[in-house]
């Protein structure tokens, strides 16, 4: 974790490989204070939005937090915290959000993977898919083994949101799993498929599988049902667990 560069995951090591891409090099150093985002691979902490004002929330920018034991960032009048303890397999972080009662937002672990051509992404028979093509609003879509694969460049770029707490990434002989708890909200499970379609001018590939809080990108485009909500008490706790196996192994 760089607590300086918006508490951004720089490593995650399982099953006795690097997942995390390291990004197309768009930066260096923390992007504290910057205004506009830069991608600069791992995993960024989306919150209280993905897509939207503030682009991939407000925390990606700012210097994070600790106390020895948590984690934490502060957006507006609300902060996230967030723990984590595990081995070489599988890691658990769990988190809370401190916040009003009645709070709404969207949060996304924004993964970025270091995959193979040929990778796919598995997630459970009959999961519900909203599509985002181009930079439109979303629309109601099916998923398919063509969007979970990870083929050549084509110059495509699609995001989707996945109606599954779990989801799963196989590539080069190993699996990994991101499972996400949260009773009582809506949980997801975020896609961004790059193959060289993003962005305009200088292209390049990249694969995000992100466990979400939410069941769209943006919170200004939440309906109903669409965003998490701080409950009466003023705080929300959920885990995510990720972990990896050899293909073919018991889970």
């Amino acid at each position: 974790m760089d607590l300086e560069d918006g508490g951004r995951w720089t490593s995650l090591v399982l099953g006795g490989r690097e997942w995390l891409w390291s990004g197309p090099g768009l930066v260096s150093g923390p992007r504290t204070g910057h205004s506009a985002f830069t991608d600069a691979g791992g995993l960024d902490e989306c919150f209280p939005t993905v897509r939207g004002t503030p682009d991939h929330g407000g925390l990606w920018n700012q210097v994070w937090a600790s106390d020895g034991e948590w984690e934490s960032a502060r957006w507006d009048e609300a902060v996230l915290y967030r723990r984590m303890n595990g081995d070489e397999n599988s890691i658990a972080v769990d988190y809370k959000l401190v916040a009003l009662a009645g709070y709404r937002f969207v949060w996304a672990a924004h993964a970025l993977l270091d995959c193979a051509v040929g990778a796919s992404v598995e997630v459970p028979a009959g999961t519900g898919c909203r599509l985002y093509p181009d930079a439109g609003p979303w629309v109601e879509g099916s998923w398919s083994t063509a969007l979970g694969t990870y083929g050549p460049t084509d110059g495509t770029a699609v995001g989707a949101v996945l109606s599954s707490s779990s989801a799963s990434v196989r590539d080069r002989g190993l699996e990994l799993t991101f499972d996400l708890s949260c009773p009582g909200q809506p949980v997801s499970t975020a896609l961004w498929r790059n193959l060289g379609g993003f962005p305009d001018g200088a292209p390049y590939r990249s694969l995000g599988v992100e466990p979400m809080l939410g069941r769209v990108f943006g919170l200004d485009e939440a309906g109903p049902g669409d965003a998490a909500v701080v409950p009466a008490g003023g705080v929300l706790a959920w885990r995510l667990v990720v972990s990896a196996r050899s293909v073919g192994s018991p889970r």
